[in-house]
């Protein structure tokens, strides 16, 4: 019990801080709130410090992130833009580093902050209870049911024992949280809602003024020419980065993780250094960044396999429809999953004796026998963790890129869709990845050597050797099916920007051929997914079968309904995902796509205004690789002929956009592309719906969709006409004479331009009523009809 002086003294100096948090607006003011806090929580105890976090620390987070007071009324939804006066958005755009270095010392994972909120969590002196507005998507809509929000603390491990009912309300329930994890679920929650925000203001800018997407490519590294040096000076004006490198640097071990975890499957692994805590710890930051970032608002939040265990099922593709991932994440993503696999470069020595339990946490025993066998490790049929936490971002990172390929609406910027495919490569080239890529953040944060950590890494940054074999294996849908998907992203968006896609796909087909062993591998892999398992003569094709039903499996896991007909954009058919086609030799396979997709952007490139010379090369060396990834000498011109168009899945049908009324897409067949892309933002959506329903109707009532059967056209009918002579009488059996002869006119002249267009290949096509231009011209001239004749009867 404390004295009722300090009790007192504690109170109001709280209630003063709090009070000069919410007017600290300038620099100046806000490195004197932060010099304050800081003397404070130095001045006093855990228990003296109970009054601080239970009213100034909310108020503290809401002047860093620029939300509401979240001590007052419910927060507003998570759309709301954060207000830009927020302190850790102002530091970042402000040229003030001396603002940064306060702000970054105040929150620094070694500060007085985090140590006073450790001394105050160890006693569970305070708890907070989180709003449930900002919850990522799919935790809301399970826990405003009460079927599920009893199961979710046994589907997801972290939720355990923070999931309480309302006193109040016993219907409703809340996640109660400590301060370290309060803290943290609102740190995670900052880039989602200011993305949202940016997000919304974007297409509010586009609608006003003309989007130009030929100069998208310059927000892509490597392709804009921009240097790492300036990417790493990003990162030193970015204090959020800053602070989300400190923290996973300060709480997610990557080095010597065996030492946290103590429990193994035998007692010889125990160490004595072991402390639980500091993995307990770790595992909730990961796990709080995966599903705040990563998971969010994905219709399959939770590994198939695991709902089934429970006997659960999720209608959340009815709830949260399919929409891309939040924009804006690309950046804290990238460092996120490159610092993870960081984990899986410092174990790259012991690939050759990986452990696989139902835990997703691993080691690696023994070390690299340089001169032993290459074979592959023994994998078990779940998915095989390589690395501390490379399983635990395999699925949500996987299905987080894929929905971003999937779900991006056409004539939206590219910025965020480049950034999410540069984790995409980032996560695909763990071998390039090293200490010294943190060097400039570890400058900033700790003042270390840079000099030292190039020395120690030195040897580190090399390209695919064949220790990653067991990463690329267990992470082989990266290097096959999304790939596919991204060549039919290529597809879709070529028309945007041809020589920024073809790039695009050139890094790609690039990493993919980077080294012979690495074509091998992910051939031979597809060789044995697509054969009967058979004792083979070669050694290492006989080791690759035992990892195909891990391969199925998680085909079949990630990407859980991302393959339905009615995707938007995709190439994918029904049951796609039951099969690997980057090197089938079919219509819809790697090797024709990639030809088809070289000839398209060639014709782009030389139809525009000024065919660059560095395009033709983008081309050239696009042609080279992928004729080295198929084993051919040259890219052969792919036929255009009637019969390519008889198989069951025909080109045109591999790019198709969503459902069309009652009808797939794939049923409605036009000539072109045209009719054939989705709807973009200058159509009306729901007439554009209907005008391509109608126009596909019209199409299948006359016979377009068939060719002209040269037959019955040459056929006449000729009628007899009786030789007696037939009288008319009166004006009536005249008048019936005429409309029989203007519509046997009429009749004839439908036949006709049904024949030919038949003959040509010619479909009906309304859709061009749809453009909003055509819209407001046809609304303009009603009302002004209206308007008219209202003037007439007025007059």
């Amino acid at each position: 019990m404390l004295p009722h002086s300090y009790a007192v003294d504690s109170l109001s100096r709280s209630q003063d801080l709090a009070s000069a948090i919410l007017a600290s607006t300038t620099p100046s003011q806000i490195s004197a709130t932060c010099a304050s806090i800081d003397f404070f929580l130095q001045s006093h105890s855990p228990d003296q410090s109970r009054h601080f976090f239970s009213i100034t620390f909310p108020i503290l987070i809401c002047k860093l992130f620029g939300f509401d007071d979240a001590s007052s009324l419910p927060p507003p939804p998570p759309s709301q833009k954060p207000p830009s006066n927020g302190w850790v958005e102002l530091a970042s755009q402000s040229s003030l580093p001396d603002l940064s270095s306060k702000i970054f010392s105040l929150l620094s994972p070694n500060g007085t902050l985090m140590n006073s909120i450790s001394a105050v969590d160890r006693r569970s002196l305070v708890k907070y209870v989180f709003p449930v507005e900002r919850l990522p998507e799919w935790v809301r809509f399970m826990l405003s049911n009460e079927k599920y929000f009893r199961v979710i603390s046994d589907l997801c491990p972290f939720f355990k024992g923070k999931v309480k009912e309302d006193a109040v309300q016993g219907s409703l329930c809340q996640i109660q949280l400590n301060v370290f994890e309060y803290y943290l679920f609102w740190f995670a929650y900052y880039p989602v809602c200011k993305g949202n925000s940016e997000n919304l203001d974007s297409n509010s800018v586009k609608r006003s003024r003309k989007f130009r997407l030929e100069n998208w490519t310059r927000s892509i590294r490597g392709f804009s020419g921009s240097s790492k040096r300036e990417m790493e000076q990003k990162f030193e004006g970015n204090l959020y980065i800053q602070l989300l490198y400190g923290y996973l640097r300060a709480f997610v071990p990557i080095f010597d993780l065996d030492a946290h975890q103590p429990y193994r499957s035998s007692i010889l692994n125990y160490s004595l250094k072991c402390d639980g805590s500091v993995i307990v710890r770790a595992e909730f930051l990961v796990n709080v960044f995966v599903h705040y970032w990563l998971v969010d608002n994905d219709f399959s939040p939770l590994p198939v396999n695991v709902c089934k265990s429970f006997g659960v099922s999720f209608p959340f593709r009815s709830m949260l429809g399919e929409i891309p991932p939040t924009s804006g994440l690309g950046e804290v993503v990238k460092l996120f999953v490159k610092y993870l696999n960081l984990s899986s470069v410092m174990s790259t020595d012991g690939f050759d004796n990986i452990e696989c339990n139902e835990s997703p946490r691993w080691r690696v025993s023994g070390g690299f026998d340089s001169g032993g066998s290459r074979d592959l490790v023994s994998l078990s049929p779940s998915v095989c963790s390589v690395g501390s936490w490379n399983s635990w971002i395999q699925r949500p990172l996987y299905r987080f890129i894929l929905r971003t390929f999937l779900f991006s609406p056409v004539g939206t910027s590219m910025k965020n869709t480049s950034q999410v495919f540069s984790v995409w490569v980032s996560y695909m080239e763990p071998w390039t990845i090293s200490l010294d890529d943190f060097a400039e953040l570890d400058v900033v944060i700790s003042g270390s050597s840079k000099d030292v950590r190039n020395q120690e890494t030195e040897s580190q940054n090399s390209g695919y050797s064949p220790v990653w074999q067991a990463f690329v294996l267990s992470n082989f849908l990266y290097y096959s099916s999304l790939v596919m998907h991204f060549i039919g992203f290529a597809h879709r968006f070529l028309h945007t920007d041809p020589e920024g896609i073809a790039q695009m796909v050139l890094k790609v087909i690039s990493l993919l051929t980077s080294s012979k062993e690495l074509v091998d591998l992910i051939k031979n892999v597809d060789v044995v997914f697509h054969s009967k398992q058979a004792v083979s003569s070669k050694s290492a094709l006989n080791s690759l079968y035992r990892i195909v039903p891990s391969i199925r499996e998680q085909l079949k896991d990630w990407e859980d309904g991302l393959c339905e007909s009615d995707a938007d954009g995709s190439f994918l058919h029904e049951n796609w995902n039951k099969d690997l086609k980057l090197f089938s030799d079919g219509e819809d396979g790697g090797q024709r796509l990639l030809q088809l997709f070289i000839l398209r952007a060639e014709a782009e490139l030389q139809g525009g205004d000024i065919a660059h010379a560095h395009s033709l090369q983008i081309i050239d060396s696009l042609k080279e690789k992928v004729s080295y990834l198929f084993g051919g000498s040259t890219v052969k011109p792919i036929p255009i002929s009637p019969e390519l168009r008889q198989p069951q899945h025909t080109r045109d049908e591999l790019f198709k956009p969503r459902r069309v009324g009652d009808q797939t897409s794939s049923n409605v067949t036009y000539k072109g592309d045209w009719m054939k892309r989705p709807i973009s933002d200058d159509e009306v959506a729901w007439l554009a719906k209907l005008l391509i329903w109608l126009s596909s109707w019209l199409n299948e009532s006359l016979g377009l969709n068939r060719p002209e059967d040269n037959d019955v056209g040459s056929k006449w009918f000729y009628v007899n006409i009786p030789g007696d002579a037939v009288n008319l009488n009166g004006s009536g059996e005249i008048v019936k004479t005429l409309v029989c002869l203007i519509g046997s006119w009429l009749l004839m002249m439908g036949t006709t331009t049904t024949r030919l267009m038949r003959k040509h290949g010619l479909r009906i096509n309304l859709r061009v009523l749809a453009s909003k231009k055509v819209v407001m011209v046809l609304l303009i001239f009603v009302v002004f009809s209206v308007l008219k004749k209202a003037c007439g009867l007025f007059h």
